[in-house]
């Protein structure tokens, strides 16, 4: 794998520089750590005591959301620039963008393909992230990561050119910063197998965070990446016996951050931050999309296989996807909506706006009302039916796909509650409760305007995302748009508070 390209953005103009409040600022330290995949209602004393210990300190946001689709790097990219897709150009894990590469989808773990997004349309993510704003106020990030490549650029696309650091347990080719891979691995050793459970990189990353870059590099911010209980979940199953093991490996690493700040004689100064990116729910059986759409007179070539020749069609799976027009126009994305809309195993189908609410395509929901409508958004999206059934280690939310995990074993991407609901926790510096347990409107996109309110920076002008220090007492209702054509109805239920639309599920009320 190439290394990553290195100061690749000579126009990029993130505005005038922020101006700080540094004797005002409620936290001189921020600390984000972020457990990939993380369901909030597998979070209790008996499983993770040390997230319910920062809970007992701070206020839990029990009913945060991710965004859609409820993705790794879609919800990493949120994270960082405090915006949905239709801000920031991440619209799906992998998607189809012709104007970097005619022949597949863009895999966005991938370097190499991040590095064709950015030759075509200068930056990776079309918006200012926290670390951008932190840079601009002469503030030091540090990012301790054990995901792909594509996920740890992500968070910090500029790491390099903002002067500060990123380790990746992966790999000196997973991280723009290769020089911080070196370091650790002569002070801490090898890095760790690729095991599954990811046990070793989950001590490696706490070993880093709590011995090197919290007490030696003493940085603004620093955020640790888990990579599970996500990994996990998607090949062991949700809920079986080593997933709940590595959620309690996860969270004893995270005990061990909570304990070297309380030995701090300013740790009355830290705030930390728990997240997770999204959920997950359980599979029940695989539906061959490809297979059916080209039977059906659409000949459909899924985008990873890297070879779209005499394709009509494009599409990316999971229990959602895209699907892009590569032959027919609007006259074939219209059929493919009308037949899919057919299927009994479709939940819901999406297509390019016709009103605030409706596609183009009769019976579909506009792509806008689900915070997708970037000028890289795809013709249709396409969710499978999922419902809030217990699967077969009793934990709610069941669904199907179109392939990438074991029969059984855990996906995300799409509508359900149990994939949009995230782990978010705040405590310490800043935060107005402690012991409080809000269903406050909150989720991923607020994570870096609070991170930047703690350290007194004022936020990028493209956070469409709020500070929630003082958001635990917030309400909104919960509204219900419906659409559909025949016998088809989809519905969608959301909340939207300051600007921000939070999707609260996609099944019936």
């Amino acid at each position: 794998m190439p290394r990553l390209p290195i100061n690749r953005f000579p126009t990029f103009d993130p505005g005038p520089k922020p101006m700080t409040r540094p004797n005002g600022s409620p936290a001189t330290r921020v600390i984000l750590a972020v457990f990939d995949g993380m369901r909030p209602d597998m979070i209790s004393e008996k499983t993770t005591p040390n997230l319910m210990r920062l809970a007992r300190r701070g206020i839990w946001f029990r009913e945060a959301r991710s965004v859609f689709p409820s993705m790794t790097r879609v919800a990493t990219t949120s994270i960082a620039t405090g915006a949905p897709p239709r801000v920031h150009g991440i619209v799906g894990n992998a998607f189809y963008w012709p104007a970097a590469a005619r022949k597949h989808a863009l895999d966005t773990s991938l370097i190499d393909d991040i590095a064709l997004l950015e030759a075509s349309d200068g930056r990776a993510a079309t918006a200012t992230t926290f670390g951008d704003q932190l840079a601009l106020a002469g503030r030091k990030l540090a990012i301790v990561h054990t995901g792909s490549a594509g996920s740890a650029y992500l968070l910090n696309p500029r790491a390099r050119a903002n002067g500060h650091w990123t380790f990746s347990a992966l790999g000196e080719d997973h991280t723009q910063t290769p020089e911080a891979v070196r370091q650790m691995i002569a002070r801490f050793g090898a890095l760790p197998p690729r095991s599954l459970p990811r046990f070793e990189e989950i001590d490696y990353a706490a070993t880093v965070m709590t011995e090197h870059v919290l007490p030696v590099m003493q940085p603004d911010a620093a955020v640790v990446w888990f990579n599970e209980p996500d990994t996990s979940f998607h090949y062991k199953f949700i809920g079986a016996a080593d997933s709940m093991a590595v959620i309690r490996h996860a969270d004893a690493a995270f005990g061990r951050i909570l304990d070297w700040v309380d030995a701090q004689p300013d740790a009355d100064r830290f705030a930390i931050i728990a997240a997770s990116d999204h959920g997950q729910i359980a599979t029940s059986a695989e539906i061959n999309l490809a297979g059916r759409l080209t039977e059906a007179g659409h000949r459909a070539v899924r985008a990873a296989d890297r070879n779209t020749d005499g394709a009509a069609v494009a599409i990316t799976g999971g229990n959602m996807g895209e699907i892009r027009i590569l032959d027919g126009g609007a006259e074939r994305s219209d059929a493919i909506a009308r037949w899919l809309m057919e299927q009994p195993w479709i939940g819901h189908v999406l297509s390019r706006a016709r009103n605030e609410i409706e596609g183009e395509a009769e019976g579909t929901f506009a792509i806008s009302a689900a915070g997708l409508d970037h000028a890289r958004q795809p013709d249709l999206v396409y969710v499978l039916k999922s419902n809030e059934d217990r699967d077969p280690q009793d934990w709610p939310g069941v669904g199907l796909m179109t392939g990438g995990v074991p029969l059984g074993g855990g996906m995300h991407g799409g509508f359900n509650r149990y994939e949009q609901n995230t782990l978010l926790i705040g405590a310490g510096a800043g935060w107005s409760g402690a012991d409080v347990m809000t269903s406050a409107p909150a989720g991923i996109i607020d994570i870096a305007p609070t991170i930047l309110d703690l350290l007194g920076v004022e936020r990028a002008s493209t956070m469409t995302g709020k500070s929630l220090l003082d958001a635990a007492a917030d309400e909104a209702e919960i509204k219900i748009i419906e659409t559909g054509v025949g016998s088809f109805r989809q519905r969608l239920a959301y909340r939207e508070a300051d600007g921000r639309r939070f999707i609260v599920s996609g099944q019936p009320q």
